[in-house]
């Protein structure tokens, strides 16, 4: 990473005026894949299956504990979903398990806060590594 991908500090449109963050905050240049609907587990060719939808979201900024990101449809708020994290720099996707924390509607579509949740499934640690870094640098 690059000082360039990112920024700290904090936009000032803030869910409901207020600040409940528990991690510092980088102001950050990336995209995330958002998993919107999950499929059976089937294969491919039955009758009925389609593949999930991926919704492309561009976060807005980025914490250890989770992001915020920008959407053009809403979110439901405690949904858990499945999402592919590219940061600018693109060396690496995280693939990450999220909870939806809250959704507002905004002039560019939605602002949606969300927790990355820890899994042994997923890209979780490097993510944590990669986002420690990243303050580390700043």
């Amino acid at each position: 990473m690059t000082d360039q991908d990112y920024t700290f500090g904090t936009e000032p449109e803030l869910p409901r005026g207020h600040d409940d963050r528990a991690y510092y905050r980088l102001t950050a240049r990336a995209v995330a894949g958002i998993q919107m609907e999950t499929s059976e587990p089937a294969d491919s060719a039955v009758a009925g299956y389609s593949a999930p939808r991926v919704l492309q979201c561009r976060i807005r900024d980025i914490s250890v504990g989770g992001f915020s990101l920008i959407s053009r449809e809403a979110f439901t708020e405690g949904a858990i979903l499945s999402a592919s994290v590219d940061l600018a720099n693109g060396a690496k996707t995280y693939g990450l398990t999220i909870e939806v924390k809250w959704c507002r509607p905004v002039e560019q579509g939605y602002l949606v806060g969300v927790s990355v949740l820890e899994s042994d499934e997923t890209d979780y640690l490097e993510w944590m590594e990669a986002i420690a870094d990243a303050l580390a640098e700043g």
